[in-house]
């Protein structure tokens, strides 16, 4: 019996797919050496790649750079099934929705920064709501709330600053465009 070989074609949209994501684990990975004085408040540095990637070359890439890096960074972090690993994914698929809403809205007003805030607060409600649902079944984990509001209020203006500079400067973008 001859064993069967099963051939992968991979284009160059799957390259960049690819080094987008390990760009976005490397900064997920510095997220998480990063100490922070409460449990799950992060920079979200990766962010920056998913609004960069956003702006680039639409929702869809930005969704497949995103799903990448929270799966690759439980695996390298040892929390691959964890409750970490699932409000990470929670944070990232309504972070994502919310995205998904928000490239729509009028690019005159809308870029870069007003969408990290977007994906910053709905990233930290649907961790919440996981957490609430699933982790501590008690309406006082929304006392928490103004404070993990507070820092996705503060890192969700830095990284959109950030993505607006790399999209200015590096990339040589106007922040306003965008891929459909």
């Amino acid at each position: 019996m001859t064993p069967s070989i099963t051939e992968l074609k991979v284009d160059t949209d799957d390259v960049r797919v690819a080094r987008l994501a390990a760009a976005a684990v490397g900064l997920s990975l510095m997220d998480a050496a990063i100490p922070m004085p409460l449990p799950g408040i992060k920079p979200g540095l990766a962010n920056i790649v998913t609004l960069l990637v956003l702006a680039r070359y639409g929702w869809r890439t930005a969704a497949w750079v995103s799903g990448l890096r929270v799966v690759a960074s439980a695996l390298l972090l040892g929390q691959f099934l964890a409750p970490g690993f699932f409000l990470s994914l929670a944070g990232a698929l309504t972070s994502l929705a919310a995205l998904g809403i928000a490239r729509w809205l009028p690019p005159r007003w809308f870029g870069p920064i007003s969408w990290s805030l977007i994906a910053s607060f709905a990233h930290i409600a649907g961790q919440l709501l996981l957490a609430r649902l699933w982790l501590i079944p008690h309406d006082s984990l929304f006392r928490l709330a103004p404070i993990f509001m507070l820092a996705a209020l503060v890192f969700g203006v830095l990284n959109g600053l950030v993505a607006c500079r790399l999209l200015r400067e590096v990339l040589g973008e106007k922040p306003e465009s965008r891929a459909g």
